[in-house]
């Protein structure tokens, strides 16, 4: 897995602490531990909680990583089709632009 920098890139100057935190311990020690958890199962379910909270800015993030982590289009929309019914049929309409920002058009994945 390749060395996360996005918090430092994106907070170190305001938050420096959050953002060691966030590449160090959350992308360093938590997601490298992929003889407990691989990192595509591990995007499913960051995706799945940030769409129940969501977080529209990490989710489309989150997507963009489960795209490299080998979750197929069908995959997510087949997840978040499930979690609309748990978690906000709004939510569903406002992500699925996003999946198909990140995977593009159905044509486009044939």
């Amino acid at each position: 897995m390749k060395k996360q920098t996005a918090g430092r890139d994106k907070l170190g100057n305001i938050a420096p602490l959050f953002a060691e935190l966030n590449d160090d311990v959350l992308f360093g020690e938590v997601w490298s531990r992929e003889d407990q958890l691989s990192p595509r199962d591990r995007s499913l379910i960051t995706i799945s909680a940030l769409f129940t909270m969501g977080a529209f800015p990490q989710l489309k993030s989150h997507l963009v990583m489960g795209k490299e982590h080998g979750l197929k289009k069908e995959e997510v929309v087949e997840a978040i089709t499930q979690l609309a019914f748990y978690s906000g049929w709004p939510k569903a309409w406002s992500t699925f632009p996003l999946i198909e920002e990140v995977y593009g058009s159905d044509n486009e994945n044939e």
